[in-house]
């Protein structure tokens, strides 16, 4: 399936906006994921397994929060950096 990479995170995806990925749920996409761009996954999830604050993640155009949430393979999942400043 598609994942949409913002442009914060990039420099993991030779900046790439877009990148494929495999799963049946969300958390083994961004696993995949990991795998293939190493560290990726640690900007999104911390160390208790939830997804960061500033990171948003969607299916398609739903939001979701549950990383045990299924994904089908023509969905596209879509990560969304927070901006944030003075």
């Amino acid at each position: 399936m598609i994942v949409r990479i913002p442009s914060p995170l990039r420099s993991y995806t030779a900046n790439n906006s877009q990148v494929e990925a495999s799963g049946r749920t969300v958390s083994e996409v961004l696993t995949d994921l990991d795998r293939l761009h190493p560290g990726i996954k640690f900007c999104m999830i911390d160390e208790q397994g939830r997804i960061r604050e500033h990171i948003k993640l969607f299916i398609n155009v739903d939001q979701i929060d549950d990383l045990d949430q299924s994904v089908a393979s023509g969905d596209t999942v879509r990560i969304i950096c927070a901006l944030s400043g003075d």
